[in-house]
């Protein structure tokens, strides 16, 4: 799951009034730098950010320009609410482990079986709930646009996972989330906490 986020600043702006990163803004332009750590073309959180960056660059007329960075060009995705909050990038969509630092609210999307399926996601983000969690942050600067799906958890081994035991002993890759280490560990696995990127 990863949630589109944006700085109140640049909610702002284009409240008033995208290409890819070769897309260069004019003088007198509000320029809005898009950061993310997918391929532009082939990923559909990329292939979202380029048609979101077409429709801003076709549609605001010279007021605004959104320029898109993929695959961390600018940031990864540890970097990039930090440089949203120090003005350097104004949108982005990482993935919502990133945000722990800033609250716990959005562990609710690593906690294990909270969620039967995508549609129960779905009508989880689209309920009262769901939408007070992308302004949950807006005192820190960051607001939330949209969740864009980023697929269900799974997890793979190179060997059959058949029941929790099998995993013992064994290292998985994880996000950077605290909830998911502990659902490693309480698995007795070896969780390694790893960028995307």
């Amino acid at each position: 799951m990863r949630l589109l986020f944006v700085t109140a600043a640049a909610a702002a702006a284009l409240a008033l009034a995208a290409n890819s990163a070769l897309a260069s803004c004019e003088p007198g332009e509000i320029t809005i730098k898009f950061s993310h750590v997918t391929n532009a073309d082939k990923h559909p959180k990329g292939i979202a950010a380029s048609l979101l960056a077409k429709r801003v660059n076709e549609e605001m007329n010279g007021k605004a320009c959104m320029e898109v960075y993929p695959n961390t060009q600018l940031y990864n995705d540890d970097q990039v609410l930090e440089a949203m909050l120090a003005g350097d990038v104004q949108m982005a969509a990482p993935s919502l482990s990133k945000f722990e630092k800033f609250t716990k609210k959005f562990r609710i999307f690593d906690l294990p079986f909270m969620f039967d399926d995508v549609e129960a996601v779905d009508r989880f983000q689209n309920s009262a709930a769901g939408q007070q969690l992308k302004s949950s942050m807006k005192r820190r600067g960051l607001l939330g646009l949209a969740f864009w799906h980023n697929g269900m958890k799974q997890i793979s081994a190179n060997k059959p996972l058949i029941e929790p035991a099998d995993a013992a002993g064994l290292k998985f890759r994880v996000q950077q989330s605290d909830v998911l280490v502990a659902q490693m560990d309480a698995l007795k696995a070896n969780p390694q906490k790893m960028a995307f990127s």
